[in-house]
């Protein structure tokens, strides 16, 4: 059956700077759609949503929406100015029967509604946007980037809060779970235009692999081609050449196709450079505790980290991963216990907050001013492990265009600020890294680059992340931060700690279990799930419908506490209306949803 088109663009153009940006692009998002916006830092998909948005005009080309249709567009830097707090930002242009939305959002996407909007970060303002566009739960959704600065539980939260609306939506993130989980299309902007698979971000890199392979395939066969004209044109008999020129005219022909050709954008020039090594015993951590006033960060947590580990501290935003870290290399005293450190540590450090850089510095002071870097007598030198390099070359290797170099920190994307600070980083030699939300930002190809410099590393690698896929491929250890204190060490990534949480008894050291224990561990699972009739599909339901169940007695608990207002009815009675239909509704799911629960769980325990 033939779907609506929502949203379609045509034959769009866009050049910032004088540097053409979209040539002819033409895309189609239909109704069912739920699409990965995918491609390279610096491709345009960010300015491409933003004209399917209608916030930028195209130089050429039409825009045309579905009559009716309402289209809204989660907002990077949202403009709060006139709003006292965030919950007033969020609930602006909204009915009052819709406001309990706003706190049903804010709960799953932790941010205080009643926080000023002076005082708020930059990510609070960000998850304050979602909460807004999630509330006013538009037809087709455009959402840039929504799950940077939100904890792993909140990016469940918004999946399964997506999963289950029937609206559409475009997504950009470099967020491969959750890209994986949500999407059926993927939209590709490359070198200026847009490619579309109709499958899920699931399929996209091996469809993307096999498109350049072929591109590959035909680059050098026209080469090969060129290079056999070539020889023929120089090699040819002159009393032919006359009747031959078709064949000199089809050579140029050939050259101009090859000069069209726009050559695909390298990866990172990464490299790290251990240095020294350092002992065998990085750090020994024995029965530490911390709090602060009521709340506490870790109780009686130890820990031995061993030269070439790679730790990586979970759990959501606010529970204290960075102040485990500090606590860990001696800048944050514990209340109790002790931490030694090993002999020969050489820490280098990639900071969440992004402080190491100086928004009014250019990239180019932002290297040469850097007192680890710098280059005795010279303004155009740095020291890239231990050797001299010109501040140009280096920059070029980490993607940045020549033009660049003398403009201020300030004007840098999210991930070009992320590129800069680990060509920082990766100049110096070291054998600790230390990396507190290292991937926010950055695109899928240089997520891939440091995963694999890293996997290389020789050196030691404590780790802060909220990206699941990225932890299961760097992560060799994981510690749970789990509130209340509870600090417990998991073997493997994010999906080994998933596995065997409710499965490992924790003590409250919070020591790495026997890996013998573990393996007992996922054979007993084993064994469970192959006696077991429940599927796949209905273990997942059995998992996720209790946060269903929550969330609709929640919209319930508010639309009840909305109706119960004196003289509701008789003063606005349309509201009254709505907000009667959408309670019944609710209740009516509740039922359902109870009813499924119930039934899973019991065919759960035959």
């Amino acid at each position: 059956m033939a779907r609506a088109p929502l949203i379609q663009l045509s034959n769009i153009a866009l050049t910032f700077g004088g540097n053409p940006v979209f040539t002819d692009l033409g895309l189609i998002v239909q109704t069912g759609d739920r699409v990965s916006l995918v491609g390279r830092n610096g491709s345009g998909k960010s300015t491409l949503m933003k004209v399917m948005a209608g916030l930028v005009e195209a130089d050429e080309g039409s825009r045309v929406i579905l009559p009716g249709v309402s289209v809204g567009y989660m907002e990077q830097d949202p403009d709060m100015i006139t709003f006292t707090t965030l919950g007033d930002y969020a609930v602006s242009d909204l009915d009052e029967a819709d406001h309990y939305k706003v706190e049903i959002a804010s709960e799953g996407l932790k941010f205080d509604p009643d926080r000023l909007v002076r005082t708020a970060s930059g990510g609070e303002r960000r998850r304050a946007a979602l909460a807004k566009l999630m509330a006013e739960n538009p037809e087709l959704m455009l959402l840039d980037e929504p799950t940077n600065h939100l904890d792993i539980e909140a990016i469940s939260w918004l999946e399964t809060t997506l999963r289950e609306s029937r609206n559409s939506f475009v997504v950009i993130s470099h967020d491969r779970t959750f890209l994986t989980e949500l999407t059926r299309s993927t939209l590709w902007i490359d070198r200026g235009s847009v490619r579309r698979l109709d499958q899920g971000f699931g399929s996209f890199e091996s469809w993307r692999d096999k498109v350049w392979e072929e591109e590959d395939d035909q680059r050098h066969k026209l080469n090969r081609k060129i290079k056999a004209e070539s020889r023929w044109a120089v090699e040819g008999i002159s009393a032919r050449r006359k009747r031959n020129m078709g064949r000199v005219r089809a050579l140029e022909e050939l050259r101009t196709e090859r000069a069209s050709q726009i050559k695909r954008q390298s990866n990172a020039a990464m490299a790290l450079a251990s240095g020294k090594k350092s002992g065998v015993k990085v750090i020994e951590a024995k029965n530490l505790s911390l709090a602060f006033g009521e709340f506490e960060v870790f109780d009686n947590l130890s820990l031995t980290v061993q030269r070439q580990d790679r730790i990586a501290i979970v759990g959501p935003n606010g529970v204290g991963k960075t102040t485990l870290i500090n606590t860990l290399i001696g800048q944050q005293k514990p209340d109790s216990g002790t931490v030694k450190l090993g002999t020969n540590l050489k820490i280098a450090m990639f900071d969440q907050g992004r402080s190491q850089l100086d928004p009014d510095l250019s990239l180019w002071e932002a290297l040469t001013s850097d007192p680890s870097m710098a280059v005795s007598g010279s303004s155009d030198q740095i020291m890239v492990r231990g050797y001299p390099k010109h501040v140009v070359g280096y920059l070029k290797d980490f993607l940045f265009a020549e033009e660049q170099m003398r403009a201020p920190v300030r004007s840098l994307s999210g991930g070009e600020k992320a590129r800069l600070i680990l060509a920082r980083l990766m100049a110096q030699e070291s054998n600790f890294l230390i990396l507190d939300e290292p991937t926010n930002d950055l695109d899928i190809e240089t997520l891939d680059l440091l995963q694999d410099v890293l996997g290389q590393y020789d050196g030691t690698v404590l780790l802060v992340s909220h990206d699941r896929d990225f932890l299961d491929r760097v992560a060799t250890t994981t510690i749970a931060l789990e509130g209340a204190g509870k600090a417990v060490v998991y073997a493997g990534g994010w999906s080994d700690y998933q596995a065997q949480k409710p499965k490992i008894e924790t003590t409250g050291t919070g020591k790495l279990n026997n890996s013998k224990k573990v393996e007992r561990s996922k054979t007993k699972t084993k064994t469970k799930t192959q006696d077991n009739p429940i599927t796949f599909t209905e273990k997942h339901q059995l998992k996720i419908l209790p946060k269903k169940i929550e969330r609709l007695e929640a919209e319930i608990s508010k639309l009840e506490e909305f109706l119960s207002q004196p003289d509701l009815f008789k003063n606005y009675p349309v509201k009254f209306k709505k907000a009667t239909e959408i309670l019944i509704e609710r209740q009516k799911d509740l039922t359902l949803t109870e009813l499924e629960w119930l039934e899973l769980d019991e065919k759960m325990s035959r």
